[in-house]
């Protein structure tokens, strides 16, 4: 007959437990992995693949006696707020790029068409989606997935299980995230604002200096033109500040 001791368990389940919890967090909380057509199946076993890889990187797990429930909600609760504001600051890099799209359709005069996104269950214009989409192109291509898993695993060390369940909101204040989706965004349609306000401007130039020609006939295939000859000319530099402000956001985490 096999038989074990509650230490014995306690050993087994605990190097597993918390980082399953936490990688399972991390994916409710992240773009593509949170949609509704990603599967809980899928979710799971890919948690469960991770954790199993990364415990030779990881600390050691506090045993925490199965009778002590309020310790074990205080642990699950850190496991889970640290996972899900990891998924909430990728996010928002997603985040920034569409609101940088936003920006620019605004600019260009395309803001007035809009689209449901039965992935999210949200409202976008054609830019935000155009943005969104290559964004989720390029987390890929510039392996912003192993960033990830490597600020997870770095997560452990620097928030480790146990100790001080809630210092990380001491440490990492997510909740000052919110305002990084302005600045980065302003940030990356900076160019194309500035190239598009300077059409604006030549414009109204126009219309003063020859009031006969129809400004506004002329004016939105114009605009809607040059931004999309400047979308196609900036979208190979999207790559650097992409990455500078995944590894920034990130980096609260390690």
């Amino acid at each position: 007959m096999i038989s074990f001791t509650e230490a014995q368990l306690l050993e087994w389940l605990t190097p597993l437990l918390w980082p399953f919890v936490r990688t399972l967090a991390l994916f409710a909380g992240m773009p593509v992995f949170s949609q509704r057509a990603m599967p809980l199946r899928v979710r799971i076993g890919l948690a469960l693949v991770i954790t199993v890889a990364a415990q030779p990187s990881l600390p050691a797990m506090p045993a925490t006696p199965l009778d002590s429930l309020p310790m074990l909600l205080l642990l699950l609760a850190q496991q889970l707020l640290i996972g899900l504001s990891m998924g909430f600051a990728v996010r928002l890099v997603f985040a920034a790029l569409e609101f940088a799209g936003e920006v620019i359709g605004l600019q260009m005069g395309l803001n007035f068409a809009g689209f449901f996104d039965p992935g999210t269950g949200s409202q976008g214009t054609s830019t935000s989606r155009f943005f969104g989409s290559m964004v989720a192109f390029l987390f890929i291509a510039v392996n912003g997935h192993l960033l990830l898993i490597q600020a997870l695993v770095q997560s452990f060390q620097a928030f480790p299980v146990g100790q001080e369940p809630f210092e990380f909101l001491r440490v990492a204040r997510p909740h000052v995230w919110g305002a990084e989706i302005f600045r980065m965004g302003f940030w990356i349609a900076l160019p194309l604002i500035t190239m598009l306000m300077f059409v604006n401007l030549v414009l109204g130039v126009i219309s003063r200096v020859a009031p006969q020609i129809g400004v506004f006939s002329v004016g939105f295939p114009l605009t809607v033109s040059i931004g999309l000859i400047g979308m196609a000319a900036t979208l190979p530099l999207m790559q650097g500040p992409f990455q500078i402000v995944l590894e920034r956001m990130l980096a609260a985490f390690s």
